[in-house]
């Protein structure tokens, strides 16, 4: 285990998802996971949901339950709040998976900014949402 609860394994195999994509797509990727895990560092980082389609799984990052999910795609890094239609989003980070009653997702594209101070705020809502 690292400083932060986190399984070198599982950081290990985070890394070599990010490292698969050698475009924007891994280096955006490793930069949200850096605001991740730098807005609230109790948040545990795991591999989720492998299956013969997908033997790499999806990362995954939890505190009291899922936080968000990571996923790549051909034009976008999408991530997958768990309880993101809970969640305060004054900024309007939120822009894909908008009609359920539970998910939210921020698909970010190449010529995407991010809004780093929102999206690090969000991030801490859901920890603060996951543990009341």
């Amino acid at each position: 285990m690292t400083e932060h609860g986190q399984d070198r394994d599982t950081s290990a195999q985070i890394d070599a998802i990010v490292a698969k994509f050698d475009d924007w797509r891994g280096a955006r990727l490793a930069a949200l996971r850096a605001l991740i895990v730098q807005a609230a560092p109790e948040i545990v980082e795991e591999i989720k949901w492998r299956k013969p389609t997908n033997p790499d799984g999806v990362p995954t990052w939890t505190c009291d339950g899922i936080i968000c999910t990571g996923e790549v795609y051909t034009d976008k890094v999408k991530l997958t709040f768990a309880h993101g239609a809970s969640l305060p989003d004054p900024r309007g980070l939120f822009n894909a998976s908008l009609g359920g009653n539970m998910r939210r997702a921020i698909d970010v594209r190449e010529s995407d900014q991010l809004d780093a101070e929102a999206f690090q705020a969000l991030i801490r809502a859901a920890v603060h949402h996951n543990q009341h």
